[in-house]
């Protein structure tokens, strides 16, 4: 999808959901790591993670499109645009758009064993096996493996 068919499609959605014109800018920016949309207080843009519809397709990219229209708006008209609004929700749930982007980037674990008691320790953050020990039996930690969920 090219920026200018994402641009036609943010204004469709905007005229079919919110019955109010999308008159800014939407691209897709490759910056965007962890979330799947931003919304820009001064110009008033929209960027949208391409990464997010290479991976989960346009039905996700619609709910996150929707997410990011429903700031937009609320904030033009001086309402409530904030997550934590209960405006902002209560639009979010009437046009059908995601409170949450899925996961875009794999959580990564490093496996130990302990070489005493044989305690499996999962960590996201590798640790130094030569300063660390168990937390049970102050056994000594061995490496065992690298896992991706």
């Amino acid at each position: 999808m090219t920026d200018q068919e994402l641009q036609t499609l943010v204004e469709k959605i905007s005229q079919e959901s919110f019955r109010q014109p999308f008159c800014h800018q939407a691209r897709f920016n490759r910056r965007l790591k962890t979330t799947g949309g931003r919304y820009h207080l001064q110009s008033h843009n929209l960027d949208f993670n391409q990464l997010l519809f290479e991976k989960y397709g346009e039905t996700e990219l619609i709910k996150v499109i929707k997410h990011e229209l429903c700031h937009y708006h609320l904030h033009l008209a001086g309402r409530g645009y904030q997550h934590r609004d209960l405006e902002f929700k209560q639009l979010l749930k009437k046009t059908g758009g995601s409170r949450f982007a899925p996961t875009l980037t794999p959580a990564v674990f490093q496996i130990y064993q302990c070489q005493q008691c044989h305690k499996e320790i999962k960590r996201r953050r590798k640790i130094d096996t030569k300063r660390y020990v168990c937390g049970s039996c102050q056994g000594t930690l061995k490496f065992l493996k690298t896992i991706e969920t």
